[in-house]
């Protein structure tokens, strides 16, 4: 079992803060997501039948759970100016992206800043992203290229400048 668990924490455990932080924003968050899904993964009574079915299960119980805690969030956002009396700020530059690409790629829509991070920092194909977000491959394709086309405006380059 122990050896299943450091198995497991050393092949996704990256994957999972990754693509946490791609939805999230906030390295804490996202660590607390990768704790929830490893333990998901340790518990899971499911049998894959090969190595990339379990890597698509990790992708999508991640996003899922990220989607849940971006959608419990904002209810938790809405609260009175009283209940915020005497709260110091959050410190958000500590989970700041560093470059102005990731910080680009944060603000996409959510199916879109999906996309970009399974294809481009997980080397998925647009095919097997469809299969793991339960899109048509023609769906994928189009977050992809309207992310690009986004990516390029907002970082002043346009379709002419391209190599």
């Amino acid at each position: 079992m122990r050896n299943e668990a450091d198995r497991l924490v050393a092949d996704y455990s990256d994957l999972i803060l990754r693509l946490s932080y791609t939805y999230l924003g906030s390295t804490q968050d996202a660590e607390d997501i990768c704790q929830t899904v490893l333990v998901k993964l340790m518990t899971s009574p499911q049998a894959f039948v090969s190595k990339e079915h379990e890597r698509a299960w990790v992708v999508r119980v991640t996003a899922n759970a990220c989607k849940d805690l971006l959608r419990s969030a904002s209810r938790q956002r809405n609260l009175g100016l009283d209940a915020l009396k005497g709260r110091e700020p959050a410190d958000r530059e500590a989970d700041a992206p560093e470059s102005p690409v990731a910080r680009a790629v944060q603000h996409l829509a959510e199916e879109q800043r999906e996309a970009i991070h399974l294809h481009y920092y997980e080397g998925y194909k647009i095919e097997e992203i469809a299969r793991m977000t339960q899109a048509s491959p023609a769906a994928v394709a189009k977050r992809l290229s309207r992310a690009r086309d986004t990516l390029r405006t907002v970082l002043g380059r346009g379709k002419h400048e391209q190599q």
